[in-house]
């Protein structure tokens, strides 16, 4: 292992540079528990968690809430790689809780669930949570999808961090998937993301000078009791030195591989981009109030937002940003082996889970038949069904 600067806590030591591939890729999909009579959520992760670990073993984790369950991908050198192994983890999810009476879904909110039913997972760390957030734990399960990327020096790491700040919006704006809380339209694309704002330690973070200022940042808090390791800091993007990695967290789980792969590979061509050229605008890295403002645009407008750009003073559409941004980031992707799976993006742009789940709500047995749709595409085999407006009604 190797340290930044003499007395670094032992958290804080990235791995040897020689033990992280640059690029390599590992995702996280959190994942809803449903009980098929009415497509509602199952707080069943106690009676789940020992068959999904014992046919998926390290690959499944529980979650805060009893309905959520997180499958993690191993480290993969490309997204194809990790797009078909995080089918085959789907698949045998579903394989395994079907002779138990329960289905699987993946999206950023269930649309009907409420707060009184929740129930908190009986692990060690998420009673701590709820502990120390009481019936801020409670609140509606919220379901994400998160991006390791592996940057073997920390200091690049935290350059590809302070970057990544400018380009959350964006990628919140592509992934929004949760229209819905409680039953109600919410008349945002992402509801998600102001139900997980409810907990402290979130949102986009402040730039760091280096890794060394990120670290004594961190490790005051840990000295102070604030919270027991570093992973209990949320931020949408974040270090992760035990990994040698920078996860990216801020965006909404996908309904089918296809548009996690998307994600993904853009994810992936970005930090490449950043790290090898640079191509944020300096100004928004470095003004917190409108990535903050843009947070908010994109979590309620999705792709239909105009977000900041402060060196332009004006608001410009996210659509226009994103065709600058893979302009950039194709030849990135080209070079990782991610490019058939980047240009999958634009048909998401058109076509976001948000929308996709209003029009289907519009139809048929509205929620309970949405909730139902989405589980029956939880496991498609990457390739065969992605998002398209031609779609858009008729796709579940």
């Amino acid at each position: 292992m190797s340290a930044p600067a003499s007395g670094t806590k032992d958290w804080a030591l990235w791995p040897d540079a020689a033990k992280v591939t640059p690029y390599t890729i590992g995702v996280e999909e959190e994942v809803m528990l449903l009980s098929p009579r009415d497509f509602s959520l199952a707080s069943e992760i106690d009676a789940v968690l020992e068959p999904l670990t014992k046919e998926l073993g390290v690959h499944v984790t529980a979650e805060t809430h009893g309905s959520a369950i997180e499958l993690a991908t191993g480290i993969n050198a490309d997204v194809p790689s990790a797009a078909a192994e995080l089918t085959s983890m789907r698949r045998k999810t579903g394989q395994i809780l079907d002779p138990m009476g329960l289905r699987a879904a993946s999206a950023g909110t269930h649309p009907s669930a409420v707060w009184s039913e929740t129930k908190v997972s009986s692990g060690e760390r998420y009673q701590f949570v709820y502990g120390s957030m009481r019936e801020l734990a409670r609140r509606e399960p919220t379901f994400a999808v998160h991006v390791h990327v592996g940057v073997p020096d920390p200091e690049n790491a935290i350059k590809l961090v302070n970057r990544l700040r400018a380009h959350a919006p964006l990628l919140l704006a592509l992934s929004v998937n949760s229209p819905f809380w409680q039953g109600r339209d919410t008349g945002l694309s992402s509801a998600r993301t102001p139900l997980f704002q409810a907990f402290p330690r979130v949102g986009i973070p402040r730039r760091f000078e280096d890794y060394a200022d990120y670290v004594e940042t961190v490790d005051l808090l840990l000295r102070c009791e604030a919270f027991p390791e570093p992973t209990f800091l949320w931020w949408d993007i974040r270090p992760q030195p035990r990994f040698g990695t920078v996860e990216v967290r801020i965006m909404d789980a996908q309904t089918t591989v296809d548009e996690t792969a998307a994600l993904v590979a853009l994810v992936q061509s970005i930090a490449k981009l950043e790290i090898e050229e640079g191509f944020a605008d300096d100004m928004l890295c470095g003004s917190p109030e409108v990535l903050d403002e843009n947070r908010f645009l994109a979590a309620r407008d999705g792709m239909h937002a105009r977000l900041i750009v402060p060196s332009a003073e004006r608001r410009v559409p996210a659509r226009e940003l994103l065709n600058d941004l893979l302009e950039a980031a194709g030849p990135h992707a080209g070079e990782l082996g991610c490019y058939e799976q980047l240009s999958w993006i634009g048909e998401l742009a058109d076509s976001t889970g948000s929308v996709r789940q209003l029009a289907v709500s519009r139809e048929g047995d509205r929620l309970e038949g949405l909730v139902s749709a989405m589980s029956d595409s939880f496991a498609v085999e990457p390739g065969s069904r992605r998002p398209s407006r031609l779609e858009i009604g008729s796709r579940y």
